[in-house]
């Protein structure tokens, strides 16, 4: 399982051109299923996310997490995380998980964050969706939990 992670003054999803989340000050969360994951994975990476200290204390350092800045999160579903583009001009996504076993864990994750007490928006899993954002810093991180380590 990987998210992308990105730090933001404002985020928001639309489908069909309206809106369905939006956040403020927070977190933009991409996340990709691959096959095997668990609820395992996803628990490592909701504690992660939650935990992570990307937020600037007042000398500028990057030393708070999300629940010091009171800070939202957006969560989307994004299967093309797993896109590997090695070989030939179009991505393959075979380490995808489908949607029968990549919707539960997306649903999963984002129940894990709101048990923080963390405002959480999301899209719609398996939609055509448009992500707008406002990337403070720039701040994106990358992080996979495999579930074959």
């Amino acid at each position: 399982m990987r998210v992308l992670i990105q730090r933001v003054t404002e985020a928001s999803v639309a489908i069909d051109g309206k809106t369905v989340g939006k956040i403020g000050k927070g977190m933009l969360i991409l996340l990709g299923v691959k096959v095997g994951d668990t609820q395992a994975e996803a628990d490592f990476l909701a504690d992660k996310c939650l935990a992570l200290r990307i937020f600037s204390d007042a000398e500028g350092k990057m030393n708070l997490a999300l629940g010091d800045v009171g800070g939202e999160l957006l969560v989307v579903s994004q299967f093309t995380l797993y896109g590997d583009a090695r070989k030939g001009r179009r991505p393959s996504y075979i380490e995808a998980a489908q949607p029968p076993v990549s919707e539960p864990l997306y649903n999963y994750f984002v129940d894990r964050l709101k048990q923080s007490g963390t405002k959480v928006e999301t899209g719609e899993f398996g939609a055509d969706m448009a992500v707008s954002l406002v990337n403070d810093g720039p701040v994106t991180i990358l992080i996979e939990k495999d579930s074959t380590k």
